[in-house]
């Protein structure tokens, strides 16, 4: 079969489509045939190193781990699924720019509906499953104010939508050109980052602090500036790497692997089918032009999700 590879730790540029052999499903396992593929910023760091002290990865690397399609074969002892079924995954190291890839059934596999696509559907597993993972880590609820900084991004398409769905108030950054479209999402405000700064910014609107700062551009020290924004006594959630304890009273929290619930997956399919829960796809690229693709997500600003379709 065919796949985006690469076969070390090695520049964006280097990786390539190449022949792999089509994998086989395991006890437990299914197979599914690749229709659509959504790239994530994770990828990026996956190719080049970047961390891979934290998520280190065997060569050759299928890129992506978003996938939709149709269940080509079933292993022994797994229910459930069939041939032919319409899915939704996260392929975690098994990769998904590729024609074939293997899953285990559980909670980051899903039946798709019919009223999905399979592209739009290729957007969803990991920036939705992330975002339905920090606001339950954030417990944030109903009346509260949060700040979703990276509002334009994947997972920012979903943690504004969904924040605003629990019936928090949510602002979030965007630009001037932008703004519209996340007000659209359920933003209340927005906060224009390249204006100035954002946490003065979000503290004229919300003079004591908000009580979630959702962060998901910083890491590292960055994250200590983003928690300014947040009132005593409230919550920075970030699905990357920061200071274990911050230096005012507020508590980071960090998902650097999401771990979504039974059923999680499935919801948000199912939102996303009856038009509850809005995919913005901001670029599409057939397979052959999957290295470009990458190279694309890595250096251009793209709103929403770069899917990858197959034949």
């Amino acid at each position: 079969m065919k796949a985006l590879v690469s076969t070390a730790y090695q520049p964006l540029d280097a990786i390539a489509l190449t022949d792999l052999p089509k994998p086989s499903a395991g006890p437990g396992q299914v197979v599914v045939r690749v229709e659509a593929a959504a790239l994530n910023p994770l990828d990026l760091a996956l190719i080049t190193g970047g961390l891979k002290e934290f998520f280190p990865v065997e060569h050759p690397l299928v890129i992506g781990m978003d996938a939709a399609g149709t269940v080509a074969e079933v292993g022994t002892g797994v229910t459930g699924y069939a041939p032919g079924d319409p899915v939704l995954a996260f392929t975690g190291p098994a990769g998904s720019v590729a024609e074939y890839t293997v899953v285990t059934p559980g909670p980051k596999l899903a039946h798709r509906p019919s009223a999905l696509d399979a592209v739009r559907a290729a957007a969803v597993p990991e920036s939705g499953m992330t975002a339905v993972c920090l606001l339950r880590a954030a417990g944030l609820g109903d009346g509260q104010n949060v700040l979703v900084i990276g509002a334009t991004g994947g997972v920012g398409l979903y943690a504004v939508q969904l924040a605003a769905g629990l019936g928090a108030r949510v602002i979030a950054t965007a630009t001037a050109a932008d703004a519209d479209y996340v007000r659209g999402l359920g933003a209340a405000e927005t906060v224009d980052y390249r204006a100035g700064d954002v946490v003065a910014a979000t503290l004229d609107l919300v003079p004591g602090g908000v009580d979630v700062v959702v962060d998901l551009v910083n890491n590292g020290e960055g994250l200590a500036a983003s928690a300014r924004a947040a009132r005593p006594g409230g919550r920075l959630v970030s699905p990357l790497y920061g200071p274990a304890e911050l230096d005012r009273d507020v508590t980071p929290v960090y998902i650097g692997t999401f771990d979504p619930l039974p059923g999680d997956l499935e919801r948000l399919a199912n939102q996303a089918a009856d038009g509850g829960l809005r995919i913005e796809i901001g670029a599409r690229y057939p397979f052959d032009e999957a290295v470009r693709a990458v190279a694309d997500f890595a250096g251009t600003h793209i709103r929403g999700k770069v899917v990858v379709t197959l034949p």
